[in-house]
């Protein structure tokens, strides 16, 4: 008899998830969605520190967000492993419309109903932005194509906040309002492994190991 909670029969291929290092907006709390900044200098460390420790576990692909933040930190493992940098759109941040720079404090004094229902519905996104129901789809979409080319790998995906939620949220058939229950911090680490047979399963969540020795 077939039972839910038995070992798939196949490997996993795992998806190492990893956020960017820390940017100006992350610092101040500013919605950063699709304008292309920087790391800060502390966020290169971050990400050196995590390509340190990726280094010593392993890491068969590295496929990034093609924005500056996340390129940057990609950058990192991908030079210490001698490893090339696939970009995939389809793990780029939430746009986030008339919002983007603003704290949440100031989008709700400019636009208090907006944030409103964007909180209490996943189909409303943010003036001119996206919602999470299309990113999720289109996150979807992403994971499932870096799967049929690296199946059976150890794939580093670079990515930013929304997407990497999402990720979690569907390999634990989560509803889509689980993403306002969960925290990641900047340079964090996520895995999850993706069965052939069907089933995904969280190993980690927001992960900063790496992350101890820089902390004053």
């Amino acid at each position: 008899m077939s039972r839910g909670w038995g070992a798939p029969d196949t490997e996993p291929t795992r998806l190492i998830l990893l956020r960017h290092g820390q940017t100006r907006l992350s610092v101040e709390r500013r919605f950063a969605g699709r304008g292309d900044i920087p790391l800060t200098e502390a966020g290169h460390a971050q990400a050196e520190a995590a390509a340190r420790r990726l280094a010593a576990t392993g890491v068969d692909v590295v496929v990034s967000s093609p924005l500056l933040r996340t390129r940057q930190t990609a950058g990192y493992v991908a030079d210490i492993l001698g490893l090339p940098v696939e970009e995939d759109a389809g793990f780029i941040e939430t746009d986030f419309g008339a919002w983007e720079g603003l704290t949440f404090a100031e989008a709700r004094e400019r636009d208090p109903a907006g944030v409103d229902h964007w909180l209490a519905d996943p189909e409303t996104g943010p003036p001119g932005g996206e919602s999470f129901a299309q990113v999720a789809e289109r996150v979807a979409k992403a994971r499932e194509d870096v799967l049929a080319r690296h199946t059976g790998r150890r794939v580093l995906v670079v990515a930013h906040v929304t997407p990497i939620k999402i990720l979690v949220q569907q390999a634990m058939s989560a509803p889509i309002t689980a993403l306002y229950r969960m925290h990641l911090d900047t340079a964090c680490l996520t895995e999850v492994d993706c069965y052939a047979d069907g089933p995904q399963v969280v190993r980690s969540l927001n992960d900063t190991a790496h992350l101890e020795r820089l902390v004053d």
